[in-house]
């Protein structure tokens, strides 16, 4: 039981994908469709944030080990802890994966965006956004269209 409470953001980030690509895969709504991506790519996000927290880190800012902060930091850590991953004796924690996730954060919104403007002009195109009700419609609009007679070619194309 314990195991499941120490590892709960990996439980967490687990069942957000696999609702995501569920969504994703199970339903032919476009909107829907996108909603599912994004659950897709929160669930992402809230992976790389986790692994980017260090038990007791402190954020990455150059912190005096001397200072009160810094040695109250360290006393509610273990010194073995402290001096394997810390520097100068303070622990930090990494900072580079949520500078990535701030930066999947906003090209998320902007595909978002994209995706929902594409739907909306596919709406006032077919009528709908439902996968298979579009493939029918499009398939009844090829039907009609005649295809293009061979007739003479225009002057000055060919012999």
């Amino acid at each position: 039981m314990s195991f499941i409470v120490t590892h709960f953001n990996y439980l967490a980030v687990v069942v957000l994908m696999m609702i995501g690509l569920f969504v994703l895969f199970s339903t032919g709504n476009l909107i829907k469709r996108m909603i599912g991506l994004a659950l897709f790519q929160t669930s992402t996000a809230l992976f790389y944030i986790s692994l980017g927290k260090v038990s007791g880190g402190t954020a990455a800012i150059t912190m005096d080990a001397d200072s009160a902060a810094g040695r109250a930091l360290a006393a509610s850590l273990d010194p073995a802890y402290v001096q394997q991953f810390g520097v100068e004796g303070v622990v930090y924690s990494n900072p580079l994966p949520h500078v990535l996730i701030l930066t999947a954060i906003v090209v998320g919104v902007a595909t978002l965006a994209v995706g929902l403007s594409i739907a909306v002009r596919i709406r006032e195109a077919y009528g709908t956004v439902e996968a298979g009700e579009i493939e029918a419609v499009a398939r009844v609009d090829a039907a009609r269209v005649e295809p293009l007679s061979a007739g003479p070619l225009p002057t000055g194309f060919g012999a």
